[in-house]
């Protein structure tokens, strides 16, 4: 899988979900409204942490019905196995697709422990966790559509493979990264380009910000200013948005 050099990760960690994202859309390689994780669906539960940044380990889970076999989970561990063969840091995705996502918790403090050994970072799952207090304390990231007191039945039944979450598709060793405004993927073709992109948007948000607050403002310099800076959406030449309104697994 194709990785990134620590320097651009480094570069991308600090900038934040809503900076990346402005970013991105200056680069025309996909519809405004793609490459997240829509609002409601996950939800950041240790919002105190530091931001996510990671390659996508996936997986599909069921905490209904009981595996078909090999009901304790030091039993089926292929699934660490397959952890060590990914690219670091890995941020373990979790498509949970019972009928009713988020019964029973597949990630508590036990698992958590184990994962941070395998070089984890962070969780992201349209299911459920539980231990909450413990998961925080670990320093482990977590976005989650649920919290539960049990794991009820969870198990992995596959792993490796394209899952969805919220209309994002993740396939393994994508780039995702995380913070309290929720999780966005990171296109490794462009990754590079974004932190110098998004310092520039970063000082132009900044002096129209401090137009917005100084005595000498006006809206025809406020007009002015945005135009200039190219922020009017009438001028970015994006195509209609595809309907918002289509089912999701997740």
């Amino acid at each position: 899988m194709r990785t990134l050099p620590p320097e651009v990760l480094e570069a991308l960690r600090p900038l934040g979900t809503s900076l990346i994202a402005d970013a991105i859309e200056t680069f025309r390689i996909r519809m405004a409204n793609e490459g997240f994780i829509r609002s409601g669906v996950v939800q950041d539960l240790t919002p105190s942490l530091d931001p996510m940044l990671g390659y996508a380990a996936t997986a599909r889970v069921r905490t209904v019905h009981p595996p078909m076999k090999g009901a304790a989970f030091t039993e089926n561990s292929a699934w660490w196995r397959y952890l060590t063969t990914l690219p670091e840091p890995r941020v373990v995705v979790l498509h949970d697709f019972n009928h009713r996502p988020g019964l029973g918790a597949f990630l508590g403090e036990l698992h958590t422990a184990v994962h941070k050994a395998l070089n984890c970072v962070g969780v992201v799952t349209n299911g459920a966790v539980r231990d909450l207090a413990a998961i925080r304390a670990s320093g482990f990231r977590c976005f989650a559509g649920h919290i539960s007191m049990t794991r009820c039945y969870a198990h992995v039944v596959e792993f490796g493979i394209p899952v969805e979450i919220g209309g994002l598709l993740i396939q393994p060793g994508d780039l995702l990264y995380g913070d309290s405004n929720g999780v966005i993927a990171i296109p490794l073709d462009h990754a590079a380009r974004i932190p110098v992109v998004a310092a520039d948007i970063r000082a132009k948000k900044q002096k129209t910000i401090e137009l917005c607050r100084s005595q000498d403002f006006s809206l025809e310099k406020l007009e002015a200013l945005t135009k200039a800076f190219g922020f009017l959406v009438a001028e970015s030449g994006a195509q209609l948005a595809p309907d918002l309104e289509k089912p999701s697994d997740a």
